[in-house]
């Protein structure tokens, strides 16, 4: 499943964007007053300004190639501050045979480079915003994650790939995930709980 474009709300629109087309340099493909959208590999992420109180924080997950963890750290470290856990900044998924690094973007969003080894995109190119392949996750928080994991199948044709859709759901395939969790559950690795804000995903042509 291909994660086309991800839509999300910010109550800090001009910082999120000075963020993502400076600091990590990728390339912005739509502006107005209440929103713009930079490209990530073959995705697209929208922000526009949130019309109400709140500070919208979400979690999503961008694929990098699987051999260029090492390189995406280094890149990574001279930009922003990698979250540590337990003494690390580096996480390894058994179960998803894949390396992750996390980090907060100005927005507090919990943004993750994931390097997924099932994968056959290893790269020989040095490691650039060109990298970034695609957005491969999108958190969504909800009251009930089975109601809406069965909603998220029928309607995209699409299985559940890890979870037991009580407590967790990833639904998709490693190219694209509904990653949904109930309201209050922490997200690893920063433990902050899942709050749920407005998510627009748009997966194209399948």
């Amino acid at each position: 499943m291909k994660l086309a474009e991800v839509h999300l709300e910010t109550h800090k629109l001009e910082a999120l964007k000075a963020f993502y087309t400076q600091t990590l340099q990728l390339p912005l493909v739509h502006e107005d007053k209440n929103s713009f959208a930079v490209r990530i590999g073959a995705s697209k992420l929208y922000f526009s300004h949130t019309t109400g109180d709140d500070e919208p924080f979400y979690h999503f997950a961008i694929n990098i190639p699987e051999n260029q963890l090492a390189e995406a750290r280094a890149w990574l470290s001279t930009r922003v501050s990698l979250i540590e856990k337990e003494g690390t900044d580096e996480f390894y998924h058994e179960d998803w045979n894949a390396h992750s690094l996390y980090f907060r973007d100005p927005a507090g969003n919990l943004v993750e480079f994931i390097a997924r080894h099932n994968l056959d995109n290893a790269s020989r190119e040095p490691f650039s915003s060109e990298s970034l392949l695609c957005i491969s996750e999108i958190g969504i928080a909800v009251e009930e994650v089975r109601i809406f994991s069965e909603h998220v199948k029928q309607e995209l044709n699409v299985q559940v790939w890890r979870g037991d859709e009580k407590n967790f759901a990833a639904i998709g395939d490693e190219e694209g995930l509904f990653i949904i969790v109930p309201v209050g559950r922490p997200w690893f690795p920063d433990d902050r709980p899942a709050q749920e804000f407005p998510v627009v995903v748009d997966v194209g042509d399948q």
